[in-house]
């Protein structure tokens, strides 16, 4: 007989996906049996596949030992050497700076170098992540930016809060606000662009068109330029309305001034040219916008945070914080 007792990370699941996901050896209907056997029970008592933990709640399992091997997160944190850039941390969420060129997520290479690696080796070494003591929890990034882009990424520290700011963004109850270096000057010093977007995933692309069918999607881009350069490029803020793959890079490359840096949208010639080893793109401000109820999370309503070190501004006579109304042009 084996005894776990809830913590917060796990209060809140239904018991049979938190089992599920504890004992890899242990299938769904096995559970579902040994819960109506009362082979497992809560505090002592009968329960249900559907009851919800609370913290604190202990749970006796009634099982054979090879079928309790425990399932602990398994991430080799010590392979993420690197340093995170934060922006805002408190015990609930960390804003992370990534720099581009770094994956925010393994991708199928296997480096363990990725801005969660770095996030929880971070937390590790601050005594605040503890892998061992953690059923089936783990820091986790609320959302995610292209490994080419720079930019502000969310980061949870517990379930409760990971559960939250999804919905948030979900609901889109966040503003990200993005700057992008552009070639050339769009015609309008501001403008709220829509066209539809088709994902060609074979080739990891999309396609922009004026015209609407069954299989393309409305991509609707607001931007405003800030700062015109010597060379004729652009400064732009952009306020995505829809979020679609690549939708900044297409769109502005649609109306002809791709993003400088851009490979795949632009011209690698003038990339060259001007020395642009990345894309010219970042997430630079976050702002919460609440308009349900953020629990936890509530205190964040209204607060607003930037990235300062942006690699692409040196181009520009501009710094950051930057101004709200559209500099003269």
């Amino acid at each position: 007989m084996q005894k776990i007792t809830v913590g917060k990370n796990s209060a809140g699941q239904r018991i049979d996906r938190f089992l599920l996901k504890s004992f890899p050896s242990l299938s769904q209907g096995q559970i579902c049996r040994l819960i109506r056997k009362k082979d497992i029970k809560v505090c002592g008592k009968r329960t249900e596949p559907a009851y919800k933990l609370c913290e604190g709640d202990e749970i006796s399992l009634y099982v054979r030992d090879e079928l309790l091997e425990r399932k602990i997160p398994s991430d080799d944190i010590t392979s993420a050497a690197g340093e995170v850039t934060v922006i805002y941390e408190d015990e609930n969420i960390l804003l992370a700076d990534k720099q581009p060129g770094l994956l925010v997520h393994e991708d199928d290479g296997g480096s363990g170098d990725t801005l969660i690696g770095r996030i929880k080796r971070y937390l590790y070494d601050k005594g605040e992540y503890k892998p061992d003591d953690e059923m089936c929890f783990a820091p986790a990034l609320c959302n995610r930016i292209d490994r080419n882009t720079g930019g502000i990424v969310i980061a949870a520290k517990n379930a409760e809060s990971l559960r939250i700011m999804n919905q948030k963004i979900r609901d889109r109850e966040l503003t990200k606000l993005y700057l992008c270096a552009v070639s050339g000057v769009p015609p309008k010093k501001e403008d709220t662009l829509t066209a539809y977007l088709y994902k060609d995933s074979k080739e990891n692309r999309v396609i922009m068109s004026d015209r609407k069918t069954p299989q393309n999607r409305t991509a609707v881009t607001k931007y405003r330029v800030l700062s015109v350069n010597g060379e004729g490029d652009a400064l732009l803020e952009v306020d995505l309305v829809t979020g679609r793959t690549h939708q900044i890079r297409a769109h502005m490359a649609y109306i002809g001034h791709p993003l400088l840096g851009d490979g795949k949208y632009g011209s690698n010639r003038v990339n060259k040219e001007k020395s642009y080893k990345y894309q010219a793109l970042y997430s630079y401000k976050l702002r919460f916008e609440f308009t349900t109820d953020a629990g936890i999370l509530s205190y964040l309503d209204g607060k607003v945070f930037e990235a300062k070190n942006i690699w692409f501004l040196d181009r520009f006579d501009i710094e950051v914080p930057i101004n709200q109304s559209a500099i003269p042009i």
